[in-house]
């Protein structure tokens, strides 16, 4: 998948510009919005048959597909089920997906779960126009977790050989987002919650990723407050709606749908999660918890002044006091993040998941794109730090 954007830009604090996604016809948010809001998306789309793309532990233990599928049934609307896509969405599960979209004579995916089966969805419809051509099919999403893949033109995959890659296209976002905090209850604690983390990753991220508009880097701020205060809350009351309701859309602000001229990782924390994810199967959730607190701490060192001034402002949103430098305010940041997740239950190591030490400059390598960027010893030593 993608490495870091190595190309320069100029400032986008001053110039630049902002487009929404092409393809984007509604987000519906509330409990229970789903009775109400996937009939609409279904007559505005001119949908007549839906495959419905989930992951089998959320088809097989919960509820949850059966209510989709039971609103897509008083609609005339449903086609079939599929449910092996497996965590960072396997080529061999998209594969198949696209084959029984065809038989059953789809002609919009209802995806449901995570940030696998909506980009495993974004693939198969990728495919699909490859091999059909005409126009572009459609997706209506339904996350059940805070990884906001459903707000990106990206669609991350597991190749054959076990790397993370991606296929992307305007094309591509979904149509239409349900969030619908009733459906997420589901949802295992500590998926819920480290996908919590992955969505202030990218809230965090976007304050420094070229060409985002001062306008959206406010919204991140809006979104790293509400993840400050209500994952915690979450984590003491699962069941409680309004605040599951609340991170929903925290995630959507963490992520808001932007039209990008070229697709590249968010920033460091994401790169390395993409290169790690996938190849030492990492869940999406867990490498944000490994990885955004110490990338920020490196960025009160190797960032520029415009992006230390944008983070070191999260501070003031989380209505902390100034430690009176950016660099020190940064810091503070990056270990507010640490206790975070320390105190949500999701810190996690290397060790854990048996990554070989050998490998951590070629993680290192990609992840920054280049082998001679001077930042890369910094990169390989934070690597060596998630081991404890």
């Amino acid at each position: 998948m993608s490495s870091l954007d190595r190309t320069s830009y100029d400032s986008s604090d001053l110039q630049g510009s902002y487009a929404w996604t092409d393809t984007l016809q509604g987000i519906y948010y509330g409990p229970g919005s789903i009775k109400t809001a996937l009939p609409k998306l279904l007559e505005r789309l001119g949908a007549k048959k839906a495959l419905i793309v989930t992951g089998r532990s959320l088809y097989e233990k919960t509820d949850v597909v059966k209510a989709v599928e039971k609103v897509l049934n008083e609609n005339n609307a449903y086609g079939a089920t599929f449910f092996e896509i497996g965590q960072h969405s396997p080529i061999s599960g998209i594969k198949k997906g696209l084959q029984i979209f065809k038989d059953v004579g789809a002609d919009v995916i209802v995806s449901v779960g995570g940030g696998s089966p909506v980009d495993a969805a974004k693939a198969i419809l990728y495919f699909h126009q490859q091999e059909i051509g005409g126009p572009f099919l459609r997706q209506i999403a339904i996350p059940t977790t805070l990884s906001a893949a459903e707000y990106t033109a990206g669609a991350g995959y597991t190749n054959e050989e076990g790397f993370k890659v991606a296929v992307s296209s305007p094309e591509l976002p979904p149509a239409g987002i349900i969030l619908d905090a009733e459906l997420t209850l589901a949802t295992p604690d500590r998926l819920w919650l480290s996908t919590g983390i992955r969505a202030l990753d990218h809230a965090i991220e976007n304050l420094y990723r070229p060409l985002i508009p001062p306008p959206l880097k406010h919204l991140c701020y809006a979104a790293l407050a509400d993840l400050f205060k209500y994952l915690p809350e979450s984590r003491a009351n699962p069941k409680a709606i309004d605040v599951r309701q609340k991170l929903q859309i925290a995630s959507w602000m963490s992520l808001w749908p932007l039209r990008l001229e070229k697709y590249s990782a968010l920033g460091l924390s994401h790169a390395l999660g993409h290169k790690l994810g996938a190849r030492y199967s990492i869940p999406h959730g867990i490498t944000s918890c490994l990885t955004l607190g110490p990338v920020v701490a490196l960025k009160a060192e190797v960032a520029s002044a415009e992006d230390k001034e944008w983070l070191a402002g999260a501070l003031f949103h989380l209505r902390q006091p100034s430690t009176g430098s950016l660099e020190g305010d940064i810091l503070k940041l990056s270990a507010d993040i640490r206790k975070l997740v320390d105190d949500l239950g999701l810190h996690s190591t290397l060790t854990e998941y048996k990554v070989p030490r050998e490998d951590l400059l070629s993680i290192a390598q990609q992840a920054v794109g280049s082998k001679d960027d001077p930042v890369l010893p910094k990169v390989v030593s934070l690597l060596e730090s998630l081991y404890a």
